[in-house]
Parts: structure tokens; C-alpha cells; sequence
């Protein structure tokens, strides 16, 4: 029997109980419970069953530990980006490396009100990581008289509380997040963007997990990533399919991996005597079996030229990382309805060949 004495309090325990001064360095989850309040759960190893990382992550998590090891306040990270793409892999790594270093890992997976305040009363170093933050505290409506879920842990990040702690968050939709995060690093220093694989990391994760006897279906999946935007999840799964035999036009027409929406395409149609001219951001299906039509004008106003084109007719071009539609198989026509001097100007141009490029997600950072 062990008698605990928490302020004028006595209660019972059995022998199994143990106490320490700190918190052992491995993983927990806040869970809680309406009689005895919050409380710490063991939670499963945090392991990386990855052979490879792809990428820069391994260099990141380590910029972060070595931030965090400067710091003598808290330190704030925000993981966001689409569904998977390496958000989870990297604070798994994160997790790994933050107990290697004798941190502990405390895992967040819901919204509990008061949560702030019990995480406060943690008095020592250790790394708290809100998975789906967007998700677990950005889509909670507050009950009346309770503050807003985000808003309520604000003097938690502020570094205002015990302990130095490194918290991280992971989200999929940043317009979820409280104003007061975005472009505060006081509060969140680092903010790491996830964007879909490249066609040469696509490449280069194909060939590292296909069979040699399949490399011959890397240019068409490559092909297809420039069309529709795959992540790793996407990727291992065609991978899988492909290794046990099957073709990827075959296999894709099973996966789930499916054409919900028309995606959006930048168009430059290129000339052998002038200038090119461009439409961006259209909606296209690319999967389309019909003529498809785009419109195109030298000042952005004067939609001159048309360009018509299967979509069947295009092919990779691996140099630009677009897809290529040569001129004679293009329809070109133009709208007469405009000034006779302005539509002769176009008719003299002769059209060399089309790019079409996906329209990938905007680059949230500043290139300078």
C-alpha cells in the first residue's frame, strides 16, 4: 500500500504506484474523465516504419530541436498542407528524435475544455503535438459562456505558462487556424509547408520501391502525377498494385483514386513568330473524351485565338514538366468579331506547339 498526501488530501494507492520528479521521456495522450479530471495515458510507441525519407525532413526536425534547444521560451511549429503528404510522418520523426533527446511527447486528439490550463501545470520540458488541429480545435463550436477553443489556448503558446515546451501542430486547412497564429512567430516560429512530390521525387520514390521488373511503368505514373496531384499515400498504394503484377492503367481504374472534381490548368500556346500567349487557372477535366476549347488573347482582354485540342493528343514533356500538344494537332480558329487589324496581327502568327501545366498550390512563403 502507498498513502499520497496532495495538500491537506490522503489517498490509497496500491504498491504498483510510482512517482517521479519528471515526467519519463516517451509518449502520452491527454485523456480525462468527468469524476477524477485530466489525466496522462501511455500511449503507444511513436516509431518511423520507414525505410527512407523523402525530401528535407530529417534536416527540418533537426533545425527544430536545435531551435528548441536555443530557445529559453517556448517554440511553435505548424505542419500544414493537404492529406498525405508528410505531415504526420514528419512529427512521428519529430516524436522520435524529441525522446532520443529525453524530451517527453504528449499527444493532443481532441478538445476538452480546460485543456489549456492542465497543460500549463506541466512544469518541465516536453514537446505537446495537436494532430488535425484544424479538425480537433479549429471546427469545435464553444459551448455559451466558454471561450473559443483556439482562442482559449493562446496564453498557452504565449510562453506565459511553467515549463519550456515545443508545441506542434499539424493541419490540413490554414484558413482553420485563428488569425493569431498565421504570421506570428512569437508565437509559432516555423511554419512548414507540405506540397505534393515533384515528378523527379515521384520518380525517384518509384524507383526505390518498385521491382526492376516494373520500371518500365515510371514514365506513365509520373506522367499521370502532372495531370492529378498524387501524394504518398497515393503513391504507395499504386506502387503496391504495381508490384503484385498488375499494369497502373488497370490498376488505377480500382484504387481509390478518383476524378470528384475538374482540376485547374495554366495554357501557353507558343509561336514560332511572336510571343506566346497564355490562359490561366481554367477548369479541365483531363480525363475528358471530348474537344476541349480555350481562348486566348495577346493583352489579357481580346480573345482573339482559339485553340482546340484532344486531350488524348498530349504527351509529357519532361525538360518543363508539363504536358505538350504539338501544332498539328492543334484546331486553331479565330473570332472574327473583333478589329479586322487585330485579328490579321494574330492570323500572322503561326502556332508552334501548346503546354499545359497543373495548377499546383500557391507558395504560402515569401521568395526573396
Amino acid at each position: 500500500m502507498k498513502a499520497i498526501k496532495i495538500g491537506s488530501k490522503i489517498e490509497i494507492y496500491k504498491d504498483t504506484v510510482l512517482t517521479y520528479n519528471e515526467l519519463p521521456a516517451r509518449s502520452y495522450i491527454v485523456r480525462f474523465e468527468k469524476m477524477t479530471g485530466f489525466y496522462l495515458d501511455e500511449y503507444a510507441d511513436i516509431q518511423v516504419k520507414e525505410d527512407k525519407i523523402y525530401g528535407e525532413q530529417v534536416c527540418k526536425v533537426q533545425k527544430v530541436l536545435q531551435t528548441y534547444g536555443k530557445f529559453n521560451r517556448n517554440l511553435g511549429v505548424i505542419l500544414s498542407g493537404s492529406k498525405g503528404i508528410g505531415k504526420s510522418m514528419f512529427a512521428r520523426l519529430l516524436s522520435v528524435e524529441a525522446i532520443k533527446d529525453n524530451i517527453p511527447v504528449i499527444v493532443v486528439d481532441q478538445y476538452i475544455p480546460g485543456i489549456a490550463s492542465y497543460l500549463e501545470t506541466i512544469d518541465q520540458s516536453v514537446m505537446v503535438l495537436f494532430d488535425e488541429f484544424d479538425k480537433t480545435f479549429g471546427d469545435i463550436k464553444p459551448s455559451d459562456g466558454e471561450p473559443d477553443p483556439q482562442a482559449a489556448l493562446l496564453g498557452l503558446f504565449d510562453g506565459i505558462t511553467q515549463g519550456r515546451k515545443l508545441f506542434v501542430i499539424t493541419c490540413n486547412d490554414i484558413r482553420k487556424l485563428n488569425d493569431f497564429f498565421i504570421n506570428r512567430p512569437g508565437r509559432f516560429h516555423y511554419h512548414f509547408r507540405f506540397g505534393y512530390p515533384s515528378a523527379d521525387e515521384i520518380r525517384t520514390y518509384l524507383y526505390d520501391k518498385l521491382a526492376a521488373e516494373y520500371y518500365h511503368e515510371i514514365e506513365q505514373i509520373v506522367t499521370f502525377s502532372r495531370k492529378v496531384d498524387l501524394n504518398y499515400d497515393c503513391l504507395r498504394a499504386i506502387a503496391f498494385e504495381v508490384n503484385s503484377g498488375e499494369s497502373f492503367c488497370s490498376a488505377i481504374e480500382d484504387l481509390n483514386i478518383i476524378n470528384l472534381s475538374q482540376e485547374r490548368y495554366n495554357f501557353t500556346v507558343f509561336f514560332e513568330n511572336g510571343a506566346p500567349m497564355y490562359a490561366r487557372n481554367r477548369n479541365m477535366d483531363f480525363f475528358n473524351d471530348e474537344e476541349i476549347s480555350v481562348c486566348f488573347s495577346e493583352d489579357d482582354y481580346n480573345e482573339i485565338l482559339i485553340v482546340n485540342f484532344w486531350i488524348e493528343d498530349s504527351v509529357y514533356d519532361m525538360r518543363n514538366d508539363c504536358m505538350s500538344i504539338a501544332a498539328r494537332k492543334l484546331r486553331v480558329t479565330y473570332d472574327e468579331d473583333y478589329e479586322e487589324e487585330q485579328v490579321a496581327k494574330v492570323k500572322g502568327l503561326v502556332v508552334d506547339h501548346l503546354e499545359i501545366q497543373k495548377v499546383r498550390e500557391k507558395n504560402l512563403h515569401y521568395a526573396v
